[in-house]
């Protein structure tokens, strides 16, 4: 059996520089609005994919193929930039007001 004073001691290294610390920035608003509404048009683009993903478009004329499959997403993600673009589902408003509650308590 081991006692405590038999076990081997344990060294933790200090930290010889200080922790450098993030100067308080103010929120932009720009910047918030312009994530905002990036995040509604991923979140579109994330409801739409499973749609995209049901149509069989390998039986069509002009549709199928390896090349359709690595565009899809790129189409999926234009398609919903456009619907956010053109008011979206109102995901952007809520998500800024948020995220500037969030920025303005942190530099607080």
């Amino acid at each position: 059996m081991t006692t405590p004073s038999s076990m081997p001691s344990l060294v933790l290294p200090v930290a010889s520089q200080p922790t450098a610390v993030r100067p308080t920035q103010s929120p932009d608003p720009a910047k918030i609005a312009k994530s905002a509404h990036e995040f509604e048009a991923m979140a579109i683009g994330q409801l739409l994919e499973p749609m995209f993903d049901t149509v069989d478009s390998a039986h069509d004329a002009f549709g199928g193929g390896a090349g359709e499959e690595a565009w899809k997403p790129m189409l999926v993600q234009a398609f919903a930039k456009q619907i956010e673009a053109h008011g979206g589902l109102g995901l952007a408003k809520p998500i800024y007001d948020a995220m500037l509650r969030a920025q303005e308590a942190g530099s607080k």
